[in-house]
């Protein structure tokens, strides 16, 4: 997903979107999840030539993905959809200036608690982190290098690095992460019902469409097992004055300012599929090196100074 949080950083995009052309290479990616620059110009019936600028200017903005084609076919590339999703603030918070964020990234290894059950498991970009379908191994030292973890049910915490200036409250808190669910093998029609909690409150729910292996992902090493979970979704998480958010669509009315968050608080976000959900699907969060998008946990607090 794209966050475009000021129009004048979508400029470009929008101009690449401008062009019936393009809006059809989009459409045949999405339909075909990936095709080389031949196949792309037979179906549109345009020269390579012709081709190529369009695909250029795609790239640019992060719209498609190029990469090496597989199989021996000399130099040509494979194009596959870059984005899942496109959101535009038309009006901005007062949260989301520049001069009151603060920004970091919790690798996904590094969380504080779990209670997880099977199928689970770790990787890193090299090799798996124990034995599969074993918890013990989540408190494993080398789960900190983690690039992707599984669970079918359970919780995980995170501690989100509160390093505001002295005399600030948290106005906003935004999340953004790859995850899909946790099928055995992998199924893209398995929902699972996954709950954000925010200090132990529940903030709201998430229903996760799938897990996802039809491709390789972008980024998922090599030597991953092809049969196994390959990329999710990067969902935005945003709790506000004015409630919750993923994606820009609320999913509940509880907002920041029922926690009285500050530079001296404690920050505790956790990712739960309950045992007693609707659909117990499991969660998969991939980190770098993994999946699609090859980050972390990205975290942004927005903050104010604290009234006198």
């Amino acid at each position: 997903m794209l966050h475009i949080k000021r129009l004048e950083e979508g400029v470009e995009l929008f101009k690449a979107l401008g062009s019936e052309l393009r809006i059809n290479i989009l459409k045949l990616l999405l339909e075909y999840k990936e095709m080389n620059m031949n196949e792309l110009a037979s179906h549109l019936g345009i020269t390579n030539g012709a081709l190529t600028s369009h695909i250029k200017k795609m790239e640019e903005v992060g719209l498609i993905t190029i990469l090496s084609e597989r199989g021996g076919h000399g130099n040509q590339k494979l194009c596959r959809i870059g984005l899942d999703k496109i959101l535009v603030e038309i009006q901005q918070d007062d949260a989301d200036s520049e001069e009151n964020i603060c920004e970091t990234e919790i690798p996904i290894g590094h969380y504080s608690d779990y209670r997880i059950f099977p199928t689970c498991g770790l990787a890193t970009t090299t090799e798996l982190v124990g034995v599969v379908d074993d918890p013990r191994y989540f408190a494993y030292p080398e789960r900190i290098n983690a690039g992707v973890l599984w669970f079918a049910k359970g919780y995980i915490e995170y501690i989100i690095p509160n390093v505001l200036p002295t005399g600030t409250r948290v106005d906003q808190i935004t999340l953004s992460l790859e995850m899909s669910s946790e099928a055995p093998g992998v199924n893209s029609d398995w929902p699972s019902d996954i709950s954000f909690w925010l200090n132990d409150v529940k903030i709201g729910t998430w229903t996760s469409p799938g897990d996802y292996g039809d491709i390789r992902g972008i980024f998922t090493p090599d030597w991953w097992f092809p049969n196994w979970n390959q990329y999710g979704l990067l969902k935005m998480i945003v709790i506000n004055r004015k409630g919750t958010f993923v994606d820009g669509l609320q999913i509940s009315d509880v907002t920041i300012d029922q926690f009285h968050l500050d530079y001296k608080s404690t920050i505790r976000f956790k990712f739960e599929v309950a045992e007693d959900a609707r659909n117990v699907g499991g969660l998969t969060i991939f980190g770098s090196g993994f999946g699609n998008y090859n980050q972390d946990i990205k975290v942004r607090l927005g903050y104010h100074p604290m009234p006198k």
